[in-house]
């Protein structure tokens, strides 16, 4: 059964990444050798169409192709400080912060490890909370 969805993240030096459904139910696993595109255009928000397979670990995504590919990180900053009509930024949950801080660090350096990613992620929380900018 073909199904369609949007790419969470993808991790193009590791070759995986996961996809949220659009019918919902849990996100699934995507590979590089599944890819019927070049694996640059497999961006975080690019909507796919795909089939779903029980790999015996979970479900996996196999003839991967693009439906319509995410703007690009400039596109959507540039939206975004045009729809913000009052000049503040948003304050953001611990949660929220770090989802978002997770995905930038994926996206601009895909090369880090867990590990490194933990310890960005902690530092830079503590530099927020002290500047208040998340939420109590």
């Amino acid at each position: 059964m073909v199904t369609t969805g949007k790419i969470l993240r993808f991790d193009e030096v590791r070759g995986y990444g996961f996809i949220a459904p659009h019918e919902g139910g849990e996100d699934v696993f995507m590979h590089a050798n599944d890819l019927r595109d070049e694996k640059y255009l497999f961006q975080p928000g690019t909507t796919v169409e795909f089939q779903i397979e029980d790999s015996g670990r979970g479900l996996k995504a196999s003839e991967v192709t693009i439906v319509d590919r995410a703007p690009s990180a400039a596109v959507r900053r540039e939206t975004a400080s045009r729809e913000d009509d009052d000049g503040l930024c948003d304050v953001l949950s611990t949660s929220e912060f770090r989802q978002e801080l997770t995905e930038t660090l994926l996206e601009s350096v895909p090369s880090l490890t867990a590990a490194q990613i933990i310890q960005l992620r902690q530092r830079l929380i503590e530099l927020a909370r002290a500047h208040n900018w998340l939420e109590s």
